[in-house]
């Protein structure tokens, strides 16, 4: 572990760090589709408000499953996608308004490790004129023969020895772990200061990561180099890692030391996410999971509230349930009744697409308005999730029935015990620009007691 981030654990970052990377409410959005007749479609909030400092020398973990925003996350601290707002620093210089002609003098700075080396390295070019390509590019080499020397130096380096032997074949006579081994070389080319590796042993047999993660860190030291990881696997990150954010959906739930997030997770998403993974000690195998239901949403209609809060097994009322949660909680209904029940709750109720659905409300056409809504009251406790827990009113009106569900605040960052975690679980602080059902009365949430964390009880 680097020595800037030993005391992570114990300590909040302070102001007197200088980091490497300062990274303030980053956003990276992208143009939603238009409908088949036209019209633009909502913007898919890829990365929505992340913000974190990189110290020089640590590693930081990017940690989520597929669809959390990782990789564009990753790309967006480089430029290679441009973000749409927030603040982006690196060694104090603002990169947020500089252009490619601008940014070009800083990328030998930047280094880049793919996933896949096969979509990184040309097979067209000899090992020598790939991994060399970027000192060409930012005119490192005095000439051919210079460019060669410096490329079989860092071949050594990365363990592809001897290194002679290599600098006039071709990418696909390698091995996929020496493959990887030269999109480390040609990353590290440059001597960059901070490098982003986007899942770099994912590809990789097991045989390999380890290898290949090791090396990773002794290059570190040999080189003074400062890491982003970015894996959806929690082991590699624990190997690597001095601090981790866990990402879910553009944004933060939880991040901090490592070990505090290994030791004691807080938010049910980071608890999840260490559930799966395979423990074969003894004794361990029968432990209680709490893996989330469903899969990650969709990033263009992000859940109000909390986004974990349609998966989470903890939500209760004010984590933001919305409309669409109480169709899903009826279609999972369906999927678990018998075939009776299900007609018979169906004759009731309706078909779900009939139904008028918006954030803070469902209405459902009936002809027997009283019938349906004393129904709702009833079993609406016993859904599969907690969206009853969020409902204010039951209404029944002349056609249909109509069901209210209470405003929602999206949790703030709180600093404790050593990370910062995002969850209404430990306080109810809304986020300033955060999206949310109506307009909650904060005030009246101020002195509101959240229930205590199954895992606590």
């Amino acid at each position: 572990m680097s020595e800037s981030s030993q005391n992570d654990d114990n300590r909040a970052p302070s102001d007197a760090d200088a980091p490497l990377l300062s990274v303030e409410n980053l956003q990276t959005h992208f143009p939603g589709r238009g409908s088949l007749f036209g019209g633009a479609g909502d913007p898919v909030r890829a990365v929505d408000g992340v913000s974190f400092d990189v110290a020089k020398g640590e590693v930081f973990g990017l940690v989520g499953e597929s669809g959390s925003g990782k990789t564009t996350l990753g790309r967006s601290l480089l430029k290679l996608i441009q973000p749409t707002g927030g603040h982006l620093h690196y060694r104090g210089i603002d990169l947020m308004p500089l252009s490619e002609k601008q940014m070009r003098p800083l990328r030998s700075e930047l280094g880049l490790i793919f996933q896949d080396p096969n979509a990184a390295l040309n097979p067209a070019m000899t090992i020598a004129e790939g991994v060399g390509h970027p000192l060409r590019i930012h005119g490192l080499a005095e000439n051919r023969a210079d460019e060669r020397r410096q490329v079989a130096e860092m071949l050594d380096r990365v363990g592809l020895h001897p290194p002679g032997s290599f600098l006039d074949r071709y990418p696909e006579e390698l091995s996929g772990g020496q493959k990887q081994r030269l999109v480390i070389a040609r990353a590290l080319i440059t001597r960059p200061r901070l490098v982003i590796a986007d899942e770099p042993v994912a590809a990789l047999d097991m045989s390999v990561r380890a290898r290949v993660l090791e090396l990773m860190l002794e290059l570190k030291r040999e080189l003074d180099l400062t890491y982003i990881l970015i894996t959806h696997d929690l082991a590699t990150a624990r190997f690597m890692c001095d601090r981790i954010g866990i990402l879910y959906l553009g944004n933060f739930v939880e991040w901090g030391g490592a070990k505090t997030l290994f030791d004691d997770p807080k938010h049910p998403y980071t608890r999840a996410l260490l559930d799966a993974i395979p423990l074969p000690e003894a004794g361990r195998r029968a432990r209680t999971k709490r893996l989330p239901r469903g899969e990650i949403p969709d990033a263009a209609r992000p859940p109000a509230g909390c986004r974990f809060h349609p998966r989470c097994r903890e939500a209760f009322e004010l984590c933001g349930w919305e409309g669409r949660d109480l169709v899903e909680a009826l279609e999972r209904r369906w999927t678990e009744v018998d075939a009776d029940t299900f007609e018979q709750e169906l004759a009731l109720v309706g078909k779900l697409a009939d139904a008028e659905v918006g954030r803070d409300r469902v209405r459902f056409p009936s002809g027997d308005a009283d019938k349906l809504a004393a129904w709702l009251k009833e079993q609406g406790p016993n859904l599969p999730s907690r969206v009853f827990s969020a409902v204010t009113d039951v209404t029944a009106e002349r056609g249909g029935v109509t069901v209210r569900l209470r405003a929602a605040p999206e949790p703030v960052a709180q600093w404790g015990a050593g990370r910062h975690v995002a969850c209404h679980l430990y306080g109810i602080h809304a986020r300033a620009d955060g999206d949310h059902v109506g307009e909650p009365d904060l005030e009246a949430l101020r002195d509101y007691q959240p229930p205590t964390p199954s895992w606590q009880q």
